[in-house]
C-alpha cells in the first residue's frame, strides 16, 4: 500500500492543488460579500445565489451560452466529420490539407481573434470583401448585437473544426471493411451504409466530441474578450465572461463565485452524462 501510495502522492499535489483547492475557495467566496479589493468580509450565506437569480442578466448570459453551444458544437462535430470523409483516402497532398484544417486549433485563440477582428472590419474587412463580391449586403459583424454572437460562433467552430476531424480520422479507420462488404453484398448503396455502418460505428467519437466542445463553448473565454467584450448590449455575454465581469470589473467576487458554481455544476452534469454513457459503448 505504501509503495502505491508513493506513485498516487505525486499525482494528487497539483490535483489539490490546483483544482481542488481552488473549487473549495470559490465554494467559500461563494458565500461572502468580499469585494476583491479589502481583506474584510461578511458571510451572507446564499444571498449571492438568490440575487443572482433575480439579475437578468444571468438568465441573459445563461441563454448567451446555450446558442453559443449549441452554435459551435453541431456544425463543429458535422464538419468535422465531413472534412473526415473526405480526407479519408489518402491522395496527393492530402497530409498537407490535413495540417492546414488542424492549424488553428493549435493557434493560440488570442492571436486567431485578433486577425479575426481585422477580417470583420466593416469597411475594409475580407468579410464583407466577400459578400460585396458575391452582390450581398455588408455586415456589422462584431459591432451590432445581431450578428456579434454569429461571428463569435464562426471564429470558434473555424478553429475547432481540425480538431474535430483528427478525431473522426481517427474512428474512420477502425471501422471494419467487413462491415462495408457485408452491407454491399445485401444491396446497401453508399447513403445507407454511411447510415447504418459508418455513424453506428462512430457514434462513441461523436458522443465524446459533442461533450468536449461543449465543454470547451462553457469555458470559452478569450475570443470573446478579444472579439466584442460581451457587447454589444451584452448579446455575447456567457457565463464566463459574466463571471469575469462581475469579479474583476464590479468586485463583487461573491456573485462572481456564484457563477463559477453554476458553472461547475453544469460541467459536472455533462461530465457525468459522458461517463454513464460511454458504457453503452465500452465494446468499442
Amino acid at each position: 500500500m505504501g509503495a502505491v501510495m508513493l506513485f498516487i502522492i505525486p499525482a494528487l499535489i497539483p490535483l489539490v492543488v490546483f483544482w481542488i483547492y481552488p473549487i473549495l475557495r470559490s465554494m467559500f467566496i461563494s458565500i461572502t460579500d468580499w469585494d476583491y479589493m479589502s481583506t474584510d468580509y461578511n458571510i451572507v450565506w446564499f444571498d449571492n445565489f438568490r440575487m443572482l437569480l433575480k439579475d437578468s442578466r444571468f438568465y441573459e448570459a445563461l441563454k448567451n451560452t446555450v446558442v453559443f453551444a449549441l452554435g459551435t458544437v453541431i456544425p463543429t462535430v458535422i464538419g468535422g466529420l465531413f472534412l473526415a470523409l473526405l480526407l479519408q483516402k489518402q491522395f496527393r497532398g492530402s497530409g498537407i490539407f490535413k495540417f492546414i484544417l488542424f492549424s488553428p486549433w493549435i493557434t493560440p485563440t488570442v492571436a486567431v481573434s485578433i486577425v479575426w477582428t481585422w477580417i470583420y472590419e466593416p469597411d475594409s474587412g475580407i468579410a464583407n470583401m466577400v459578400l460585396n463580391f458575391l452582390n450581398l449586403p455588408s455586415m456589422k459583424w462584431i459591432s451590432s448585437s445581431n450578428t456579434a454572437m454569429l461571428s463569435v460562433v464562426i471564429v470558434t467552430v473555424w478553429k475547432s473544426i481540425g480538431y474535430a476531424m483528427v478525431f473522426y480520422l481517427s474512428a474512420l479507420e477502425k471501422v471494419p471493411s467487413e462491415l462495408y462488404e457485408a452491407s454491399g453484398l445485401d444491396g446497401a448503396n453508399r447513403w445507407k451504409q454511411f447510415c447504418y455502418v459508418t455513424l453506428p460505428s462512430i457514434s462513441p467519437t461523436t458522443f465524446f466530441l459533442v461533450i468536449i466542445t461543449m465543454v470547451n463553448s462553457l469555458q470559452a473565454y478569450d475570443q470573446i474578450q478579444i472579439l466584442t467584450q460581451g457587447g454589444p448590449s451584452g448579446s455575447t455575454r456567457t457565463l464566463l465572461y459574466m463571471y469575469y465581469q462581475l469579479g474583476f470589473k464590479e468586485f463583487n467576487m461573491g456573485q462572481a463565485s456564484a457563477v463559477a458554481i453554476v458553472i461547475i455544476m453544469i460541467t459536472i452534469v455533462l461530465s457525468l452524462i459522458q461517463f454513464i454513457a460511454s458504457k453503452k459503448w465500452v465494446h468499442y
